[in-house]
This record gives structure tokens, sequence and C-alpha cells, in this order.
């Protein structure tokens, strides 16, 4: 098997309570061709000195710990890391989570062998709060493995075949670099817009079935932690997204974006409505939303979308006081 450099990336911002479990998730990886880009964003709390006493006592690993000059956000730490990456591949790790001793082993077998731009991987939950687990809390579809081709790959994104965080992905550093796929600074659902903007441009994809990264449920986990900020990110997202649509010529890939559009504002009007229950607030993203693109007359006529995308199409144009009356009446009865 090749032995490509990997480079882990790793954020440091108040992870005191489980950087120096990741880091010992990543020292004991069978693979050992890595480096370690860990990415100092101004932590207040004691992360630093755990990290520099794992660098002290690890002399033998390649480990590279950088400092923002001021608290930037994840998507400029991530950008961070992709600019000081030399590896030929780039792995995303959350400083809060940890990663399989055989996780880059694994993965970098199979890009290897399948010579693919980005091989996923799968995901275990771990409930802090009451010792429970889950695998494949983020799903992947295992309908098809191997990917040759940008427009498969599109169309199997937008129908949901993929997870969309930005972790637990192998992916070609080059590839991102060359097509300048970066995280947009300031959002706080980066992983979704940047997924949507690799899933525009890669090539090839492989999949494997293996569980190689624990993701922990905790108080602090981001599920847990929506804000109203989250939320206009998600409006954000939408408009970034209705770029893409707008630029495109492709009707297929349109299509797929229209779908994809769909999808999502059904996702994030029910994620706002548990976070917030604001009825004015609801009102007012209703209305933004419905100037996005929506499904035509022919995609009604069209076997491309199901029953459910029709209809929660449907749903999401009406007048808006008789949109947020049945989306009110359907969510809480």
């Amino acid at each position: 098997m090749n032995t490509p450099l990997v480079s882990i990336n790793i954020p440091v911002y108040k992870c005191e309570n489980y950087i120096t479990r990741c880091l010992e998730s990543v020292k004991a990886q069978t693979y050992q061709n890595i480096e370690i880009i860990l990415i100092n964003d101004c932590t207040p709390d004691n992360s630093i000195s755990l990290i520099e006493k794992f660098i002290k006592n690890n002399l033998n690993l390649n480990i590279k710990l950088l400092h923002h000059k001021e608290n930037s956000g994840l998507s400029v730490v991530r950008n961070t890391g992709i600019d000081n990456s030399t590896g030929e591949y780039i792995y995303f790790l959350d400083s809060d989570d940890d990663i399989t001793s055989d996780c880059i082993e694994k993965l970098v077998k199979n890009v290897s062998t399948e010579n693919t731009q980005m091989v996923i991987a799968q995901n275990r939950w771990i409930n802090t709060f009451d010792g429970s687990t889950k695998d494949f809390g983020f799903p992947t579809d295992f309908s098809k493995l191997i990917f040759n081709d940008n427009e498969t790959i599109f169309n199997a994104y937008c129908k949901g075949a993929f997870p969309v965080s930005s972790w637990n992905k192998l992916i070609k550093l080059s590839f991102i670099k060359e097509n300048n796929i970066y995280f947009i600074p300031g959002l706080y659902a980066q992983d979704e817009l940047w997924m949507f903007h690799v899933m525009e441009k890669i090539n090839s994809l492989s999949v494997i079935k293996d569980i190689t990264y624990n993701y922990y449920l905790h108080a602090n986990s981001v599920i847990f932690n929506r804000t109203k900020k989250n939320s206009e990110n998600h409006q954000t997202i939408l408009e970034w997204v209705t770029r893409s649509f707008e630029k495109t010529s492709d009707k297929n890939r349109k299509k797929l974006i229209r779908g994809w559009i769909v999808n999502f504002k059904k996702l994030i009007l029910q994620m706002q409505w548990k976070v917030l229950k604001d009825e004015e607030y609801f009102k007012t993203n209703y209305a933004r939303m419905k100037k996005a693109p929506s499904l035509t007359i022919s995609d009604y006529l069209s076997a491309d979308f199901t029953k459910e995308q029709k209809k929660e199409n449907l749903l999401l144009n009406l007048p808006i006081n008789i949109g947020y009356k049945i989306f009110k009446k359907r969510y809480e009865g």
C-alpha cells in the first residue's frame, strides 16, 4: 500500500475537556505517515497547555500548533488548516471527538485502491448523558460505493446519500486548493455549504461501511446549542445555493438543486421552530425562502421528485399566514 502523508486538522477552542482524548486517538493510529495540524482560535481555557504537554511527551509525532491573532470562527480555522497542510490528503477531526485506531489506514487503503479524490467513512454517536451509542448517526446510502463522474455524485448528494459534515472524509488536498473550495467565513453551519461546493466539483468518490469516527453528544454540542445566528446562517446558505442554481445552464443540475432546496427549506424551518418558536421570525424566514427556486409545473409531472417533495414544495409557497398556520398544526398538532 502507498503511504502518502495525511494532514489531520483539529480546531482548538474551548476543548480542554476533550482535546487530550482526541490527540491520543490520533497518536494510536496504525497508519504512521501523518502530520497533526492544530489551530488555536484564541481559546480562553486550558486547552493550549494540555496540547503543549502532549507535544512535549510525544516528540516523535509531527505536530504543528498554529495560533490565530484573534478569534475568527470555525470556517477560518478550517481554512488556516488547509493552507498549512502539506499532506497529499487532508482529514478534518473535531477536537471533542476521536477516531478509531485504524481510521486513517482504512481510508488511505481505500483511496489508494479505488484512486478516488475522496473517501467517506461512517460514524458512531456516543451520548455522554446516558452512555448510549448509535451507529451511523449521520447515515450514508450504501447502494453505491464508488462514483467516477460528477453528475452521478451530485445526483446522489442532492438526494441525501452522504453526510454533510466535513469530518471523517479523507480528501485529496490538491483538489481543494486547485478548485479554491474554502469554507465561507462567519457561518456557523459551515460544513453544509462547503460540502455543497465540494459536490459541485468532485469527479470521483468512494464510500466505506466501516465506522471510524466517534461523535460525542454533550452539553456543548452544536446540535444542542442552536440560536438565531444559526438560523440566519441557514438563510445565507440558501442564498449561496441559489447563486449556484442561477449560474448553471445545465437543466438537469438545476432540477437537482431545486430538489435539494425543497429538502433544505423543510429542514431549516423545522429546526428554527424547534429552537425559537417565534411566530414573527418564522413568517419572515418563510417569506425569504419563497424567493429561492421552487419546483416547476414540469417538476410536478416528473417522476424525478417524490410525492413528499411535491407536497412540501406546495406547503413552502403558500401565503405567509396560511403557511404558518399549517406548519404549526403539522408540527404541534
